[in-house]
């Protein structure tokens, strides 16, 4: 079961730059980045929407009156990433891009695992892990030079 969920993960990430193309793509066909950014949130809310209404979802809406205010910031936080990289993307090219993206993400998943913030399992850093980051980072100081 744990081979599905890499492979959603691997292959959610794989459409990642996929989607910055199309993005980047509709951003200069409109002449507005911002605007394209805008467009694509739309059409994933509609595409959630439809698969909600098909697959006959539910949810327990109670939970919402104590959540805590931090906790809407994701949806700031995904507006952020569509729209940074719709703008990031034809300037800086796909593979240093998101190579900058992944190198970010370990970064700051590597200290949320270790400081047990959002995240269901406490993993410490260990020699390991700084090991892995640092050949990422490494790995995109290879693709900004070359």
């Amino acid at each position: 079961m744990k081979l599905f969920w890499i492979f959603i993960a691997f292959l959610s990430g794989s459409f990642l730059p996929i989607q910055a193309g199309l993005n980047s793509r509709l951003g200069k066909s409109i002449a507005n980045p911002v605007f394209a950014a805008l467009i694509s949130f739309l059409v994933g809310i509609l595409t959630i929407l439809i698969y909600i209404l098909l697959t006959k979802q539910s949810a327990s809406w109670t939970g919402l009156k104590t959540l805590p205010p931090y906790a809407w910031a994701g949806g700031a936080l995904g507006a952020f990433f569509v729209t940074a990289i719709t703008l990031v993307f034809p300037k800086l090219g796909g593979a240093l891009t998101f190579g900058l993206i992944v190198a970010g993400q370990m970064v700051i998943a590597i200290l949320m695992d270790h400081f047990h913030i959002l995240v269901a399992q406490q993993h410490s850093i260990n020699p390991w892990r700084l090991l892995g980051m640092l050949l990422v980072i490494a790995g995109v100081i290879v693709i900004r030079k070359f």
